[in-house]
């Protein structure tokens, strides 16, 4: 063997080498065999559709009507543009919103101001259903992150979506436990 094709081969199998670490160092966490980070993650936690006492186009009673979120991750998330909407197509769009890590957010019905830990829809009436319904949120680029049904047209109560792709079930977060009459 000559002396040029030995330094091809050596050459050879030092570049093969050098890719193999590059493309080991490459990978994400999770393919080398470590856990991932965590992913943002925001879920309906509680819904509260059907407001305690007569439904009235109060303020007070619209404001006694309210779905949360809860951010279950260690890190804020940016909910401008995120939309949480009904099944008849009613929607909320989340303006300049973040919310923390580890933290729950409650929006109400009627009109209110603002805060870190309540929004308001400022709306004029109800819009959740007593009977049955469906709360959806859906991300900035209309990805569907959760959704809670009650009622006649249930599907299996909670559904995860988006980020989480776990079924949760029913979880009971109001689901269940408030009845009254059909607001429609």
């Amino acid at each position: 063997m000559s002396v040029s094709t030995v330094s091809a081969r050596r050459l050879a199998a030092a570049t093969l080498a050098a890719a193999a670490l590059i493309g080991a160092a490459a990978l994400p966490a999770s393919a080398a065999g470590h856990p991932r980070a965590d992913r943002p993650k925001v879920e309906i936690s509680a819904v509260q559709y059907d407001a305690p006492g007569r439904d009235t186009r109060s303020n007070r009673s619209l404001n006694k009507e309210w779905v949360e979120l809860t951010n279950t991750s260690r890190h804020s998330v940016n909910l401008d543009g995120w939309t949480l909407s009904d099944e008849d197509g009613e929607t909320y769009t989340f303006d300049h919103y973040r919310l923390a890590a580890r933290a729950t957010v409650r929006i109400h019905t009627g009109e209110g101001r603002d805060t870190r830990t309540d929004l308001f829809q400022d709306r004029s009436r109800h819009i959740w259903d007593n009977g049955s319904d469906t709360a959806t949120l859906r991300n900035d680029r209309d990805r569907l992150v959760d959704e809670y049904s009650w009622g006649n047209r249930r599907h299996g109560g909670h559904h995860h979506g988006g980020w989480d792709h776990r079924d949760g079930g029913d979880r009971h977060h109001g689901g269940d436990r408030h009845h009254g009459g059909d607001r429609h």
